[in-house]
């Protein structure tokens, strides 16, 4: 028995909650993965499906050798990525992950012309603002923003820059007043993102002095984008990235405060970094997906 070509069909029937689906993905007769399964049922001596007239469902020893068996085939696939990926061309999957909104805005809506460009490369993009753990989490690549947490053998590489702004909507400067300094905001509703520390400070720095201001209000969010809908909604003031209030600036929705300063919150920086793992140095398909956000880096929205 070809136990590779085993696992294969046994994971293909379980993600496809049948046999004649598996057999249909894998361009094969439904016929010879019922065989197949039945001699890997018998050769460990256990019942991994359970049939019946209509389902095929999964055994209790079946859900425990389908983690195993998915595992063994996603790191034969990757050990042959990795040999194919030293060649001249960009082939194979690449996991990376990217921020949220600055992925949905900034990074996705060009990812054509990388697609167009590397015609073998696969993408497995997963959105999310957490600090990933590019080991556990297998992920190839990612794209952080800000101070990059520093990872022991994490390779991180500087992309570009960004400049934050605090913003408020027109509404809520009528009603509250415009702020004159930064010292002002103690007095209003700031929207804050939702870092680990307790209470937030806003870093203005002008002509090499820093002025610490803490802010406070009743909105907190763990994403970018609700704030600011909520600085639209004239909920409060908020603290964002020029690549997702640029437009709302330019079209009045918002008005930039503090233009003579550079902002940040707490102590991070407006950077663009990538991070990889040591053992990707030389990855074609890693190399082309930062060439490509290199590029993208010169014409992102702002």
């Amino acid at each position: 028995m070809d136990k590779l070509l085993a696992l294969k069909m046994f994971v293909a029937s379980v993600d496809a909650k049948g046999f004649s689906a598996a057999a249909r993905q894998l361009n094969i007769a439904t016929s010879s993965v019922t065989r197949m399964i039945d001699s890997l049922e018998a050769e460990l001596g256990a019942v991994l499906l359970n049939r019946s007239t209509r389902q095929v469902t999964v055994s209790e020893a079946g859900a425990t050798y389908y983690l195993r068996a998915r595992q063994i085939l996603e790191d034969v696939a990757e050990a042959d990525a990795q040999i194919n990926d030293r060649g001249e061309l960009a082939a194979g999957q690449l996991r990376v992950s990217l921020p949220v909104e600055f992925g949905r805005r900034c990074i996705v809506p060009y990812l054509g012309m990388l697609m167009q460009r590397h015609p073998q490369l696969e993408l497995d993009i997963t959105l999310t603002d957490d600090i990933v753990d590019l080991v556990s989490e297998r992920i190839d690549l990612s794209i952080r923003l800000g101070s990059a947490a520093p990872m022991d053998g994490v390779v991180s590489r500087h992309l570009g820059s960004f400049q934050r702004f605090v913003v408020g909507s027109p509404a809520y400067l009528a009603e509250h007043g415009l702020p004159q300094s930064p010292q002002d905001l103690t007095g209003l509703s700031c929207l804050r993102f939702n870092y680990s520390s307790a209470q937030q400070i806003w870093n203005f720095v002008r002509d090499g002095e820093e002025l610490r201001v803490p802010v406070s209000g009743r909105v907190k969010s763990n994403n970018t984008e609700v704030l600011r809908e909520a600085a639209l909604a004239g909920i409060g003031l908020a603290l964002l990235p020029d690549w997702l209030v640029g437009g709302d600036i330019v079209t009045g929705q918002l008005t930039r405060l503090f233009e003579p300063y550079a902002i940040t919150p707490n102590s991070a920086v407006p950077a663009i970094s990538a991070l990889y793992l040591p053992n990707h140095r030389g990855s074609r398909r890693v190399n082309a997906f930062i060439e490509f956000l290199e590029e993208v880096m010169v014409f992102r929205p702002v």
